[in-house]
């Protein structure tokens, strides 16, 4: 004989797709993997236009009423739309408004570094970024500003594995060239790269990589002041790691025992 609870699984699962999803886009948006992964039917519904056009009515009224913008980012349909509204909303504080170009534009250069053949130089990125905001309406500087949040994001959310490590790796070896402001990406989203490296990445170093990342890092970040005031100024402002200040500045003089010590001491 078949249980209570068989009868009122198989139930469950006779409800027809628009109650489906209308129960779904009720759950948190964090629990829709699991979810999926319950029935392939359920897993269908996922990939269904449909069900993300009812997250994203219920989730973003305002959606509806957004325009289309021009720029060479493009909107995408529902479920791109949808991730963009949640990304913008959870990951960038915009006092209190959901700027959907936001998250498209964290999609897109998310998706672009992750690309495994030739991917596009990051002052192409850049650049398309600035040209996408200042398309929208930005001013230059707020432009500038969304873009470095937008970098600093991408590159704190990279898992630590051998492709994001040879990506970083790309991105602290290409060479500068001078681009007007705000063409140029922020110091800030230049030094996290470095500071991932040496800090979550520091395992997948060989002794010549080493080397050739620490070189690139003094290139750029010249001229290095002195060993005390160096330390004091970014310890105090904790815009970076001590790990990394320390990999960082114990090449730069010859007793390396100085920067252990006050290392240490931190």
């Amino acid at each position: 004989m078949t249980s209570n609870c068989e009868r009122d699984g198989n139930s469950f699962g006779r409800l027809p797709d628009h109650l489906l999803i209308e129960i779904f886009i009720r759950v948190p948006a964090s629990e829709w993997t699991e979810i999926s992964c319950v029935k392939k039917h359920w897993a269908s519904l996922f990939r269904c236009e449909c069900l993300w056009q009812a997250a994203l009515a219920k989730n973003f009224p305002l959606a509806d009423r957004a325009k289309r913008w021009p720029g060479p980012i493009p909107r995408g349909l529902c479920k791109r739309r949808f991730m963009a509204f949640y990304i913008s909303k959870h990951m960038f504080s915009l006092d209190g408004e959901e700027d959907e170009i936001v998250g498209h534009t964290y999609l897109f250069l998310k998706e672009q570094l992750e690309l495994s053949v030739m991917p596009p130089h990051s002052g192409i990125l850049h650049g398309t970024i600035i040209d996408q905001f200042i398309a929208c309406g930005k001013s230059r500087d707020l432009a500038h500003e969304l873009a470095s949040l937008i970098w600093l994001a991408v590159l704190d959310n990279l898992e630590e594995n051998q492709q994001n490590f040879c990506l970083l790796k790309r991105l602290a070896q290409e060479g500068d060239f001078f681009l007007p402001y705000p063409y140029t990406r922020s110091v800030k989203a230049q030094w996290r790269v470095f500071e991932r490296l040496f800090t979550d990445f520091r395992d997948c170093f060989n002794h010549v990589d080493y080397y050739d990342i620490l070189a690139c890092a003094k290139s750029k970040f010249q001229p290095i002041p002195s060993a005390c005031v160096y330390l004091e100024i970014f310890i105090m402002t904790r815009n970076v790691s001590i790990t990394f200040i320390w990999y960082y500045c114990r090449t730069m003089f010859e007793d390396g025992s100085y920067f252990k010590f006050n290392y240490n001491s931190y």
